[in-house]
């Protein structure tokens, strides 16, 4: 359905509960019914055949997926963010033959979560824009993207141009202050579906990078700048922001016209491979080439433009570093390749991110890394997969396990947390493609200012150096 002038405006509300104690409470059922059905499901296995038993698990895993995606998509804001992240996980308190599928349905969070009726979008934007006459001659009422915090429409504007417009859910700014309040809650859900996610200290940074996202105005100018630096490029595209008409509530955005992430999944192995090298330039190098980087990579943000290039989309945690933490995250990682486990040690204990007195040894500082980072530490081809990924982002998570007891001390700094989980989230974006290559070779580019190992890099290198990106805005580099 495609609104094209009419007038009449209805004034619903939307479903988003926005209270701490409502959306406590949401999640907090959400918990003890996943809790119940556990307990439900193993009983009713007793004295069953084999066949029965994995029919049973199928439902019941089916029956989670299903309510978590009411639950989380309906909530939005925190809670909507934690799905979207388990979503590229393998999650294993699924049955394994059965954990694809779950997969799938929670990746309703990412591409089909519940949308807001349009009457109620349609007020946000006239509350911010004015009439909606004045500005589009075309708007297509059925949402196309639902994210945590809002939801995507394809319209027109009034000079011709095809446009996304991306309007908050209402009440959204107060749930996710709720969220932050609701903590425990939180942490009680997250317990239920991913024991290593429960630590609140994983669910504060989840709170404290959605108000980075609440403001449209500053994701607006940072899409502006990234598109204007992308401009021309051989193998990546930014839409650009259409900042004269992005508010705080709204933002409006050239439209990406292309396929989505499963399409890309259904690709032949050797051009997964190319868009694997892409995404992985994309959302890691720009961190050691321009001391910058987008901190919420996922399949949801990814689309396959039709020309063929790659169009990334949503810069609502699009952040800058200072050049000397970044350069700090290089000297470790080339310490860990190098297998130089003393300097790995004392950069770690300098900055605070181990206690001398904990016990832990340089040996497992060296193990730890290449655990969680070794996919982009060792010179070979490596086939990225779903369960390696998970694996790399859970130990990060929770190093608590059997293998590195003496980690548990460990305190990344806040300059580092968006980094690193760009980097996970990286990898395990690049799980769901199921993608090969030496990623080593690839990173050697910024680790030690090599020369380009595959065509993909020289042709971005030349492209590099026939334009000269926009400077940075002027003032400080934003810290975290």
């Amino acid at each position: 359905m495609r609104w094209t002038g009419s007038t009449g405006v209805d004034m619903a509300t939307s479903g988003v509960p926005s209270g701490r104690v409502a959306r406590g409470g949401k999640l907090g059922r959400l918990a003890a019914e996943q809790t119940v059905r556990g307990v439900g499901t193993r009983l009713s296995m007793i004295g069953r055949t084999e066949e029965a038993r994995q029919v049973l698990a199928e439902r019941s895993a089916m029956k989670t997926a299903q309510q978590i995606v009411a639950v989380l998509g309906s909530m939005k804001g925190s809670a909507m963010k934690l799905g979207q992240m388990l979503s590229v996980l393998d999650l294993d308190f699924v049955p394994e033959a059965h954990r694809a599928q779950f997969t799938r349905q929670l990746a309703a969070l990412r591409d089909r979560a519940p949308a807001v009726e349009f009457p109620t979008v349609r007020r946000v934007i006239e509350e911010d824009l004015g009439p909606l006459s004045g500005i589009f001659a075309d708007f297509d009422e059925t949402a196309i993207a639902a994210a945590s915090i809002g939801q995507v429409h394809r319209a027109t504007l009034r000079d011709g141009r095809a446009v996304a417009v991306k309007v908050k859910y209402p009440g959204v700014e107060r749930a996710v202050h709720a969220d932050i309040g609701n903590l425990e809650f939180l942490s009680k859900m997250a317990r239920s579906v991913l024991p290593s996610m429960a630590d609140t200290g994983v669910l504060e940074e989840i709170a404290a990078n959605l108000r980075s996202e609440l403001d449209y105005l500053r994701e607006a100018r940072t899409q502006h700048r990234v598109a204007q630096r992308y401009r021309g490029h051989p193998y990546i595209t930014v839409p650009d922001a259409i900042e004269e008409h992005c508010s705080r509530n709204v933002l409006v955005t050239e439209y990406a016209a292309g396929h989505g992430f499963s399409h890309l999944q259904a690709l032949p192995a050797a051009d997964r491979d190319h868009y694997g090298e892409l995404i992985y330039r994309f959302y890691l190098g720009t961190l050691f080439t321009d001391n910058e980087f987008c901190g919420d990579p996922h399949p949801g943000n990814v689309l396959l433009a039709e020309d063929g290039r790659l169009a990334f989309v949503d810069f609502g945690l699009y952040n800058r570093m200072d050049p000397e933490h970044v350069d700090f995250e290089r000297s470790c990682l080339r310490a860990a390749a190098e297998d130089r486990p003393e300097d790995l040690y004392a950069a770690w204990v300098g900055r605070g991110i181990i206690d001398p007195d904990a016990g832990v040894t340089v040996e497992e500082c060296l193990a730890y890394v290449w655990a969680a980072c070794g996919w982009h530490l060792l010179d070979e081809e490596v086939t990225i997969t779903p369960e390696l990924a998970t694996s790399a982002v859970l130990l990060a998570v929770d190093p608590r396990s059997v293998e590195f007891q003496g980690m548990r001390k460990q305190l990344l700094p806040p300059e580092h947390v968006f980094s690193r989980r760009a980097d996970l989230f990286t990898f395990a974006t690049l799980g769901q493609l199921r993608v090969r290559a030496n990623w080593h070779q690839l990173a050697r580019e910024w680790l030690y200012g090599e020369p380009p190992a595959t065509e993909i890099g020289r042709a971005i290198a030349r492209w590099r150096q026939a334009t000269r990106p926009p400077p940075h805005p002027d003032g400080p580099v934003r810290r975290r």
